[in-house]
């Protein structure tokens, strides 16, 4: 007998990279030398500061045990410091910042916060599969709004007027974007800042690629004049500080709403450990230069990516930011699902389709620059072969 399971296990799938990894390991288990420009997993270390925080807090006996469900003061004071260093931001690290277990648990937290069954979540037609996913998990009615390609796949603000009712509750934003690396602007946010006030819907702007291969000053949604009354910002140590497996990032708003995810949140997990916190708050006083010499190795790769796209006979937009190489495939490539079974297969070369990320996706591919520029080389040849 095999007990059911709920109704929104069947409203979502498995992740589609959870799937697809496992063909990879498959692939490697036989032997094959697989190239895995698929996955935005940050290959680079930590700086040798985070590392040394991280050892030396691990020994000091208070550390083990269960710390503060808000995180501990000098991680959050950490977090206010960089916003106003980086972004001009200023933020009270004791009522507007709340520290995550990574942004993507944030997600989870801010739906499980704001939404009741039958509330609208406002997702961009292109975008991260778990703004969707999760609305969905949480009985979330999920509408999808356009971006506009000859507009440097921004929101169209006219179109989005006619999808707005009395049960939208949410929009979710995403600058510099993934997947198609177009670059955050004042003039993005504080159009986006005037539609939400306009129509009382929280904003909540995902805003962890700012500091990679970025080609003018980071910004933060939260600097726009009146930001806070309606909008919540995460960022993440993932991308920026090359700490994706540590699983730490946060939530920066008003008093208010970062209160109200605290009681969600705070029923949910106990907290981080304590080493984990302190070697945060290092790394988040990494120096410009240790974050030039990353983007100095991003660069040589993005270079290879190019080079990679030119080979399938792609197109791309040269203003692209973060850590990802969004491509639109030539009329000649019958599909992204058949391209990207075909490299896999034949090349042993795995590159993530577009339209995981939505239906507009469905005539591209993004390739990750997380890998070392010496292998993409390696995959351009092998697909030249």
């Amino acid at each position: 007998m095999i007990i059911e399971t709920a109704q929104r296990t069947r409203q979502t799938s498995e992740y589609y990279f959870s799937v697809k990894l496992a063909e990879v390991r498959k692939l490697i288990a036989e032997g094959h030398d697989v190239i895995n420009l698929g996955i935005g997993n940050p290959d680079m270390m930590p700086s040798v500061e985070t590392l040394e925080a991280l050892t030396t807090a691990a020994y000091q006996p208070q550390a083990h045990g269960y710390q503060p469900y808000t995180g501990t003061p000098a991680f959050r004071k950490s977090v206010a410091d960089y916003y106003y260093r980086t972004y001009g931001v200023t933020l009270d690290p004791n009522t507007e910042i709340l520290p995550l277990i990574g942004s993507k648990e944030g997600i989870t937290h801010i739906s499980l916060t704001f939404l009741d069954p039958g509330d609208e979540v406002l997702v961009p037609e292109l975008g991260y599969p778990a703004y969707r996913a999760v609305s969905q998990m949480v009985g979330g009615v999920v509408k999808e709004y356009p971006l506009r390609e000859d507009f440097g796949w921004q929101p169209d603000w006219n179109a989005m007027e006619s999808l707005v009712t009395p049960k939208t509750k949410i929009m979710w934003l995403n600058y510099p974007h993934m997947p198609t690396g177009a670059p955050a602007t004042r003039e993005l946010f504080e159009a986006a800042v005037a539609f939400a006030k306009k129509h009382r819907i929280l904003l909540c702007h995902d805003n962890p690629y700012s500091l990679i291969l970025n080609k003018k000053e980071p910004i933060s949604l939260l600097s726009v004049e009146g930001a806070k009354e309606v909008a919540i910002e995460l960022n993440s140590m993932s991308k920026s500080h090359n700490m994706a497996g540590w699983r730490l990032g946060w939530i920066a708003g008003a008093k208010e709403y970062i209160s109200a995810v605290l009681t969600i949140k705070s029923n949910v997990d106990s907290g981080m450990f304590f080493a984990m916190q302190q070697a945060a708050a290092a790394a988040l006083g990494n120096s410009p230069e240790w974050h030039a010499e990353r983007n100095a190795v991003y660069q040589g790769r993005l270079e290879a990516s190019e080079a990679f796209l030119s080979a399938l006979g792609c197109t791309w937009d040269n203003k692209q930011e973060g850590m990802f190489l969004w491509g639109k495939l030539p009329e000649t490539t019958e599909s992204a699902e058949q391209l990207v079974n075909a490299l896999l297969v034949e090349k042993h070369v795995f590159i993530a389709p577009g339209f995981i990320f939505g239906p507009k996706g469905q005539r591209y591919i993004r390739l990750s620059l997380c890998m070392p520029k010496e292998r993409i080389w390696e995959a351009v040849e092998r697909i030249k072969g």
